[in-house]
C-alpha cells in the first residue's frame, strides 16, 4: 500500500502531493492518504469521485484517511 501522509501541510498544499501520487500510481495500487486540513480532504473527495474511484474513509480524532485502489 502507497501511504501519503500530509498532516501540517498548510492551505491547499496537502493536494499536491495526493494528486502526483494519484496520477503516477499504476492500475491495481492500493492507496491511504492522510490528511488534517478537512478542507483539502473535501477536495479531494470530491477528485475521487469524479474520476469514479471509490475509497474508504476513517477518521482517528483530527486526522481523516481515504483507502482506495487505483483502477
Amino acid at each position: 500500500m502507497i501511504t501519503i501522509n500530509t498532516c501540517g501541510m498548510t492551505a491547499y498544499s496537502p493536494l499536491i502531493p495526493a494528486v502526483k501520487a494519484i496520477c503516477t500510481a499504476c492500475p491495481g495500487d492500493k492507496m491511504e492518504i492522510i490528511m488534517d486540513n478537512q478542507a483539502a480532504f473535501q477536495d479531494l473527495k470530491e477528485y475521487l469521485s469524479e474520476q469514479n474511484i471509490g475509497f474508504r474513509e476513517i477518521y482517528d480524532g483530527e486526522q481523516m484517511t481515504l483507502q482506495f485502489t487505483i483502477a
